[in-house]
């Protein structure tokens, strides 16, 4: 079964968390702004769908709505039922109102009837080896914050929490298909 990411990113910083999901899931990755038929297709026939967006004044940006609305059409026919599904934003404060995008994908997911997998990983100082994992506390999905300072687009310990979740997405699809 496959794993679709669709997400969609100005800055590069949403892409970025979408291509470390994508190492650890082995997910094909599909920007919301360039959709073709065929892709609609992958995502239709996938196992799990990740969806990803920036938060942008505490909600969803007008292209992953724009998205959402088209993926809803398959609503009355059940077509994305018992699919599984994650969520993953970015912003620029650690905070950032980022639980309110996680939260809008939960709800299109829970009406569509799609399976959440939420985030699993538990970083420091509770889990002291596990420094820079998961370092906004969000379990609704993965969050990252852009850096202040520096040339890197996101922390490594973000894109590592990101490739986390992208392991634990596919061995939660192996598990859910048996």
């Amino acid at each position: 079964m496959s794993i679709c990411i669709v997400y969609f990113s100005v800055d590069g910083h949403t892409r970025a968390l979408a291509e470390a999901i994508a190492k650890g899931s082995a997910a094909r990755l599909f920007d919301v702004t360039a959709l073709s038929d065929a892709d609609w297709r992958a995502l239709d026939s996938a196992g799990a769908v990740i969806m990803g967006a920036p938060t942008y004044m505490g909600g969803l940006p007008t292209p992953f709505v724009q998205f959402i609305e088209e993926a809803a059409t398959r609503w009355d026919t059940g077509q994305w039922r018992d699919k599984l599904a994650g969520g993953f934003s970015t912003a620029m404060h650690p905070a950032g109102d980022k639980l309110n995008v996680l939260t809008s994908m939960f709800i299109f997911a829970a009406q569509m009837g799609i399976i959440w997998i939420g985030n699993a990983e538990t970083g420091a100082p509770v889990v002291a080896e596990n420094e820079g994992i998961n370092t906004d506390g969000s379990w609704v999905g993965v969050t990252a914050s852009v850096p202040r300072e520096g040339d890197e687009i996101l922390s490594g310990g973000d894109l590592e929490t990101a490739r986390r979740y992208g392991v634990r997405m596919r061995a939660a699809l192996e598990k859910w298909k048996r």
